[in-house]
């Protein structure tokens, strides 16, 4: 017997295919899908530029915190750098001191009993001397302490031996004679023959300029220009000896 289905056509299900939609459909989802991602993104980002300007927020009441505070300090900045100004410079005045009275004792005790000294002046740098004072072409040449001497001796060997006991003055670092001459009067600017007061000795008297250096001396550094070396052992010479180093 064959069946018979006693359903009604407009009823039936079996048979039926689903409709096909194609593509569309997936092209609806992923533009759903995108849609959605674009969203989130979007949410995401403004989340992290509000929690950015936050941080900003915070960060400048922090600064400006500090700011107060750091000038709330800066009296005791300034102090301290006062305070090491100050004694930067008691150090440099005291570290500069020259001790005059022990080279004075010590010059006292070396001089030869036949040099007579006419003049003496000394001074801590260039130029600061004493008014009226005779004055060493060379003292210029000399950056820190020195001594200008004009004085007598009898003769060249006077003058010679001069030097080398003047040496023996602790801190004597070189010896500088721009002029040394027999006979005659020494002048105070030149070391010619004129207007200087005269030596009250014998014929034989050398006259002499003489400039004591004291280069180790703790003073502000400064290049000392080199002096010209004398021959003391020359005391024939007739014409003054042109600079003296020793």
């Amino acid at each position: 017997m064959r069946p018979v289905n006693l359903i009604p056509k407009e009823e039936r299900t079996e048979g039926v295919r689903p409709m096909r939609s194609g593509p569309t459909a997936y092209i609806v989802l992923g533009a759903l899908v995108a849609a959605l991602l674009g969203v989130t993104a979007l949410v995401t980002t403004n989340n992290r530029i509000s929690d950015l300007k936050a941080e900003s927020t915070r960060l400048e009441a922090d600064i400006a915190s500090t700011e107060a505070e750091a000038q709330e300090l800066q009296a005791y900045v300034d102090f301290q750098s006062v305070r090491e100004q100050r004694v930067s410079t008691v150090t440099s005045l005291a570290d500069s001191r020259f001790d005059w009275e022990r080279v004075m004792r010590e010059l006292a005790l070396i001089l030869p009993d036949d040099v007579l000294l006419t003049s003496l002046t000394a001074s801590a740098s260039p130029g600061v001397g004493p008014g009226g004072a005779a004055a060493v072409s060379l003292r210029s040449s000399i950056p820190g302490p020195a001594l200008e001497i004009n004085g007598c001796a009898k003769g060249h060997e006077g003058v010679a031996g001069f030097i080398q006991a003047i040496k023996d003055i602790d801190g004597v670092t070189r010896v500088a004679v721009p002029s040394s001459s027999e006979g005659g009067e020494l002048s105070a600017e030149t070391g010619s023959a004129a207007e200087t007061t005269a030596c009250d000795v014998d014929a034989v008297t050398a006259t002499f300029q003489m400039v004591v250096a004291f280069d180790a001396a703790p003073l502000p550094a400064a290049s000392a220009e080199a002096l010209p070396e004398v021959a003391a052992s020359s005391p024939e010479a007739e014409t003054p000896a042109e600079g003296a180093e020793e």
